[in-house]
């Protein structure tokens, strides 16, 4: 589930390590393109190595199995979200509310780059067993963190906003993923970005009322 360089291949991923393995990060972008057009269940090692340009020795070399590659591409993907969504929090703006925004822009921004692996992370991961679904909630739990850190470093300036308890912050998280969820299902074509506001409406109203 949130800059990075973008590749020539189906998939523009935020998968890159900073001193990758390039068939490893071959594998990783290839599942990503193979499960959004057959979905996790239909999807192959074969269909997955076609995709990476890469042989099956070459894939167990890395990974036991799919689920395995799945796991690692998710884990991986949403961690370089999380820190560019940090980023954006901690970047000088002219007041929270800008801050927020910026924040949301960073991970709304990236999943629409890249629609192939934003489609694995928000809806192929719930078919792909207890494990991914176990993943997903350790990465909610970083994101509702996250949101944390910002609304207490906040309110040391901004007093009068509401503090965040650790439900309320899960719920938020939970919520956004929902929306993202409902819009990706509905439209391939989605632009997650328009989903800014709604968002920060739903931010403001936890944190000011």
């Amino acid at each position: 589930m949130q800059g990075s360089p973008s590749t020539k291949s189906a998939v523009r991923s935020p998968v890159r390590p900073e001193a990758p393995d390039i068939h490893r990060l071959r594998l990783l972008e290839g599942f990503s393109a193979a499960v959004s057009e057959r979905g996790y269940a239909s999807t192959t090692i074969a269909h997955i190595v076609k995709h990476a340009r890469v042989s099956k020795r070459t894939f167990y070399e890395h990974f036991a199995d799919k689920e395995e590659c799945f796991l690692a591409l998710y884990a991986e993907a949403t961690e370089i979200l999380r820190k560019g969504v940090e980023h954006a929090l901690r970047a000088p703006a002219a007041s929270w509310q800008q801050q927020l925004e910026a924040g949301l822009d960073a991970y709304l921004s990236a999943l629409e780059e890249n629609p192939a692996l934003t489609r694995a992370c928000l809806l192929e991961i719930q078919a792909a067993g207890p494990r991914a679904l176990e993943l997903r909630l350790r990465g909610h739990a970083k994101f509702a963190a996250l949101l944390r850190e910002f609304v207490e470093r906040t309110r040391k300036k901004h007093p009068e906003l509401r503090p965040l308890s650790e439900a309320m912050a899960t719920a938020v998280v939970g919520g956004i993923d929902e929306l993202l969820l409902v819009n990706v299902e509905a439209s391939a074509k989605s632009r997650l970005t328009e989903l800014r506001e709604t968002a920060t409406e739903l931010m403001r109203a936890v944190l000011t009322t």
